[in-house]
């Protein structure tokens, strides 16, 4: 059984004489600093092409004074998620980490990599009440990486840690206080990366196209990552029905992101690859949208039968509804499941990390400006498709066919220029800003108007089932059409 576990840590890199300065002035009024000396031993766990580091997944193994057990660490909202697994009798990775990481790494096994050892002082910051604020270690790390041969390297590190009374104001404070005594921002992200001296975090820049682009690829490549290992986690131990609605929303709207990038600002990539790479994320995204669908649908419907008129909702409406959404969620989540253990998935994550450590521009020298033409072309289009659909309206009100696929595609044109906006903005300020708000607003509209039509079309089709109530249903497939057209 595992746990799991949220971290907010900063890390920094030490000159090779340092001490760890007085931390007393850091605590509040009445508070402490507790001391403490410990001896660690990590064992990583990694593909020989590094597969999980690439993914900014780390899997090790440790012993000493603390934190023993196994640990997989992974991404999540600028922190960092730990899943925590006790150690065994064995020493070999556990069934449930190699499954966790099977998509990450294909039909790569997990092997030794690194083995680190740690002399750690720590500084435990502590309020009057005994609440734990922050945590501050000194580590002098030795590492011995697997090669051919051995290869032995030695360096220092701080980390900083919040604890569950810290704050990001405690949390700067710190990072300002250990900068003012010679600490840097550590250049790796992770003990391991350091350790292979391999570099696994982009150079936040916005000095070329490539630089831009690169960072806003990266950010949706880590949350498809994360959703990766959650999925995967849930179809073990099903966790919270909202928990997966969310992961696979966030996972889908990820993938969105990258195919919106690679379509927007295909110019300035190899055309090749961005076109094979669409393709790919297409296969995967709708998958996750067969599953988020019926999500949406259930909200949706939930919601037009408590609002209507009791007198209106003749039979077991509710629970047939109910049912048939399970059996397609169902299906779908199989579905899902099929495509998360292909090869061709585990082919798809691996060009995705290729594209995270190289990105494939056309110019590596191109200015970060010329990715703004192309943002404003993104926009022009969403104005040229929002006309579109207003005018398949106006042609044929009654006839509702035309008028969909207007508005589906000015939909998905709003969101091509919102997540354009949204990459552009440390380039444009301002205005890039205003344009994602304006597209936002479209592409929320139109986004209602789609699940609307996505529902009336879900209780036509159970309406034409047997044992179906035709009256309500025919009620609520008129109302969600209604909704539907009041949204232009």
């Amino acid at each position: 059984m595992s746990e799991t576990q949220r971290e907010r840590e900063l890390k920094f890199d030490l000159p090779e004489v340092w001490e760890l300065p007085d931390t007393r002035r850091l605590v509040p009024d009445g508070g402490t600093v507790e001391v403490e000396t410990q001896r660690l031993e990590s064992t990583y766990y990694d593909t020989a092409g590094h597969d999980l580091l690439g993914s900014r997944v780390t899997l090790r193994r440790r012993t000493g004074d603390a934190d023993t057990g196994w640990q997989l660490k992974i991404p999540a909202d600028g922190a960092r998620q730990e899943i925590r697994v006790p150690l065994a009798p064995q020493r070999g990775v556990p069934a449930e980490l190699r499954a966790l990481t099977a998509g990450l790494r294909g039909p790569a096994t997990l092997r030794i990599t690194a083995t680190l050892r740690t002399e750690r002082a720590v500084r435990r910051l502590v309020d009057a009440n005994g609440v734990g604020l922050a945590e501050i270690v000194h580590d002098t790390v030795t590492a011995t990486v697997k090669h051919q041969f051995s290869v032995i390297r030695s360096w220092q590190e701080a980390e900083v840690e919040l604890l569950e009374g810290g704050t990001e104001r405690l949390l700067e404070r710190i990072a300002k206080w250990l900068r003012k005594h010679g600490a840097r921002p550590s250049a790796s992200s992770s003990k391991l990366g350091r350790a292979l001296d391999t570099s696994v975090s982009r150079a936040r820049s916005t000095s070329t196209a490539g630089d831009v682009l690169g960072t806003y690829l990266d950010d949706s490549f880590t949350t498809m990552v994360t959703g990766d290992i959650t999925l995967r986690r849930d179809a073990a131990a099903p966790a919270d029905p909202a928990e997966l609605e969310r992961v696979v929303h966030a996972t889908r709207v990820a993938t969105r992101r990258y195919r919106s990038t690679l379509r927007v600002f295909g110019p300035l990539l190899d055309r090749g690859r961005a076109a094979a790479l669409d393709g790919e994320l297409a296969w995967y995204a709708a998958a996750l949208g067969e599953v988020r669908d019926r999500h949406v649908l259930r909200t949706t419907l939930t919601r037009a039968l408590d609002d209507l008129d009791p007198e209106l909702v003749i039979g077991p409406v509710r629970r047939h509804v109910d049912s048939a959404l399970d059996v397609e969620e169902t299906a779908a989540r199989a579905d899902l499941a099929t495509v998360m253990n292909s090869r061709r998935y585990s082919a798809l994550l691996a060009e995705l990390r290729g594209w995270s450590t190289d990105l494939p521009v056309s110019d590596p020298d191109a200015p970060a400006t010329a990715l703004v033409p192309l943002a404003r072309r993104a926009a022009r289009a969403m104005d040229r498709r929002v006309t579109a659909a207003r005018a398949a309206t106006a042609q044929d009100p009654a006839g509702a066919a035309a008028s969909d696929v207007a508005h589906h595609r000015a939909r998905k044109a709003a969101k091509r220029a919102r997540y354009a906006a949204e990459l552009v903005t440390p380039v444009l300020g301002k205005p890039a800003r205003t344009l994602v708000t304006r597209a936002t607003k479209r592409q929320r509209r139109l986004g209602h108007r789609q699940d609307d039509v996505v529902a009336a079309q879900f209780l036509l089709r159970l309406g034409r089932q047997p044992g179906g109530n035709g009256f309500t249903l025919g009620v609520l497939y008129r109302r969600q059409r209604d909704l539907a057209e009041g949204i232009r």
